[in-house]
């Protein structure tokens, strides 16, 4: 079995859980793009056999999510789960829908980023919730990151919450854009629940939840084949003696763009191979 699943991870499991379970279905080679809270939920995208291959095609895509901003309360881990650090009232005149859609709005465009410091981002060889845990002080690497739309999908007043959508480029920290979104509204805050609606093509709509039962049947209804995954490539069809010094790793000269390409014979799926500067190379086999 080679290829990507979506998976609907539920709250309260890790990403590492999940490819566990997974891996144990399947009896393959399982991993993932990149990781969740375990608080959040949604679009895990997985990929199975062969298709832990193609990750390095997987890491750059855009992500949407919707999320809930509490107000009023601050915490160590910027969610749910961490130490309370302050508490303080909130002005009920700053949650008029008018004012939170403008600064939602003002959060679009490309901005420099701190992510928290209970994150998984490594400085010197140790992961930064690392230095955390033992109370180590570290310089926390700001990043370049891009809001491309916000969208206010509710206010409660009674609990002080804003619930919004936002589609943003790959690295963003929810956990950070909610305590800066406090900032500007003029408190504190922290992300009280994420969910991952998608992951570049990648969609919730299309998910597969992994429980107990799910059966490696289960999954094989739900997996995208590497040749589905890049339906979007061009194809170049390779005869029999081509085929050969293809699969034995000899480079040929194709006068192509430089791209990724899927690669067929007697109109049968290969696999991907990749040309740069007018040479086709192997690269991953089916």
């Amino acid at each position: 079995m080679d290829g990507i699943i979506v998976v609907n991870k539920e709250k309260g499991c890790t990403s590492h859980d999940l490819v566990s379970k997974v891996k144990k279905i399947v009896k393959e080679k399982v991993g993932h793009t990149g990781t969740l809270d375990p608080l959040a939920t949604g679009v895990l995208p997985l990929l199975i056999g062969k298709g832990t291959l193609c990750s390095k095609y997987l890491i750059n895509h855009n992500k949407e999510y919707i999320a809930v901003l509490k107000l009023g309360v601050s915490t160590d881990t910027m969610d749910g789960e961490g130490k309370v650090l302050e508490e303080k009232d909130v002005d009920t005149s700053i949650l008029e829908k008018s004012n939170v859609e403008k600064i939602l709005s003002g959060f679009v465009g490309k901005q420099i980023q701190e992510p928290p410091i209970y994150s998984a981002i490594k400085v010197k060889g140790k992961k930064l919730y690392e230095y955390a845990r033992k109370g180590e002080s570290v310089e926390i690497p700001i990043r370049e990151i891009e809001i491309y739309d916000m969208e206010l999908r509710g206010i409660n007043k009674i609990e002080n919450e804003i619930e919004f959508k936002v589609k943003c480029s790959k690295g963003t920290y929810i956990r950070s854009l909610c305590s800066d979104l406090a900032k500007k509204l003029g408190t504190i805050g922290y992300m009280k629940d994420l969910k991952r609606l998608k992951v570049g093509e990648f969609r919730i709509e299309n998910s597969i939840t992994i429980y107990e039962k799910t059966t490696k049947e289960d999954i094989e209804k739900k997996i995208i084949t590497i040749e589905k995954l890049f339906e979007n490539k061009e194809k170049i069809e390779l005869d029999t003696k081509k085929l050969i010094l293809f699969l034995n790793g000899v480079k040929l000269n194709y006068n192509n763009k430089d791209e990724v390409y899927r690669i067929y014979s007697s109109n049968k799926f290969i696999g991907l191979g990749t040309i740069k500067n007018n040479i086709l190379k192997r690269d991953i086999i089916i």
